[in-house]
C-alpha cells in the first residue's frame, strides 16, 4: 500500500514518539503501536475512498427531495444525471471486494452525523467551478470520468474542513497521516482502468516485505542508537548534540541505521529518501546539514567495513 518513502515517514513518527516516551514504552510496544498506527492510516484510506460513493447518494437524496415539491420545475423532474452516472464511482460502489473489506474493518459514513457531512458537502461542491464544468461537459469517456474525480477529490474533497473535523475528532493521529492518504487515493484513481474492474490498494503488497522493512528498521535504529549518537558528535563539527533539532538526529539514526542494516537497498538510495524526508519533516536549512552528515557518514562507514552491499550498484 504505503511506498518506501511513507513507510519511513510512519517509522520516523513512531521514534519520535518512542524516544518522548522512554519511560513507558519499549521496544516491542512502540513495534506494535507502529503496526496500528499503518492500519489506522488505511482506515483513513477507506474512509477517503468511500467519499465518492457518498457524495453520489447526497445527490440522489436531493434529487428525490426536489421530485416531490408541490409544484416541481421540468428541471427538478429531470435532473442532469452526470454526477451520479459516474461511471468510475459506479464501478467503486459495485466493486464487491472493496466494499468487503471496509465492511470488516468497520469503515462506513452510515451514520445521520455523517450523513449530514455529505449533504452540506454536495451543497458546496454544486457550487464549485470543477462540478459546474464537469455537469457542462459533453465528454464522456472513461479517461475525462476519471480526469474529474481526480479534481473533485483534489479541490473540493481533501481540502473540506467538513472532512478534515470529522478526522481530527475520530482519530488525531489522522491529521499526520491524512496527505499521505490523499495522494494514495490520487494514484487509486489515476490507475483505475475502464476495461477492468476498480483495484484498490492492499495493505501490505503480496509477496512483499514491507511489514518485514518497517520493524526491522524501527529496531535497528533504536539497537545502534549509542553508536549512532556518538557518530553524530564526531560528524558534526563544533555542533553539541543538544543543540542539533531533534528530528535532524532522528532522520541522521535512521539512515545510519538503514545503511548499516540493509543489504539490497542502494546507498544512494537511502541518502536521497531522507534528504527528501528533512525537506518536510525538518528545519528549512536541515537539508544541507543532513546532506553533509550522511556524506562523511558514508566514508567512515564504508571505511569501517560497517556497510555491506550485495548486488550490482548498491554501494553507488
Amino acid at each position: 500500500m504505503l511506498n518506501r518513502r511513507h513507510l519511513r515517514i510512519k517509522v520516523l513518527q513512531m521514534l519520535y514518539v518512542f524516544y518522548n516516551q522512554k519511560e513507558s514504552m519499549d521496544i516491542k510496544k512502540a513495534n506494535k503501536e507502529l503496526l496500528h498506527s499503518i492500519d489506522l492510516m488505511y482506515d483513513l484510506y477507506l474512509y477517503l475512498l468511500l467519499t465518492f460513493q457518498e457524495l453520489r447518494k447526497a445527490s440522489l437524496v436531493k434529487m428525490d427531495d426536489r421530485s416531490k415539491k408541490l409544484r416541481p420545475s421540468f428541471d427538478d423532474l429531470n435532473p442532469n444525471r452526470r454526477f451520479v452516472d459516474n461511471t468510475l464511482i459506479g464501478k467503486i460502489i459495485a466493486s464487491d471486494d472493496f466494499q468487503d473489506v471496509c465492511k470488516r474493518r468497520k469503515v462506513n459514513w452510515n451514520s445521520d452525523e455523517k450523513q449530514e457531512i455529505f449533504r452540506k458537502l454536495f451543497i458546496e461542491i454544486e457550487k464549485s467551478e470543477v462540478y459546474f464544468e464537469n455537469m457542462e461537459s459533453l465528454d464522456d469517456d472513461f479517461a475525462s470520468v476519471k480526469t474529474f474525480l481526480v479534481q473533485l477529490f483534489k479541490t473540493e474533497i481533501a481540502n473540506s474542513s467538513l472532512i478534515y473535523n470529522f478526522f481530527e475528532e475520530e482519530e488525531i493521529s489522522w491529521l499526520d497521516d491524512i496527505d499521505l492518504a490523499c495522494s494514495m487515493v490520487i494514484k487509486t484513481l489515476k490507475m483505475s482502468s475502464e476495461s477492468e474492474d476498480f483495484i484498490y490498494l492492499p495493505l501490505y503488497k503480496e509477496n512483499d516485505d514491507e511489514k518485514e522493512f518497517i520493524q526491522k528498521l524501527l529496531k535497528q535504529t533504536v539497537s545502534l542508537d549509542a553508536n549512532s549518537e556518538k557518530l553524530i558528535e564526531e560528524l558534526a563539527d563544533n555542533w553539541e548534540l543538544d543543540r542539533i533539532a531533534k528530528m535532524d538526529v532522528l532522520l541522521l539514526k535512521m539512515a545510519f541505521a538503514e545503511l548499516q542494516s540493509f543489504e539490497s537497498i542502494p546507498t544512494k538510495v537511502t541518502i536521497n529518501e531522507y534528504l527528501e524526508i528533512s525537506k518536510y519533516y525538518s528545519t528549512p536549512k536541515s537539508n544541507v546539514f543532513i546532506n553533509g552528515i550522511l556524506d562523511k557518514s558514508l566514508k567512515k562507514l564504508t571505511a569501517d567495513n560497517k556497510i555491506i552491499k550485495k548486488g550490482r550498484g548498491l554501494k553507488e
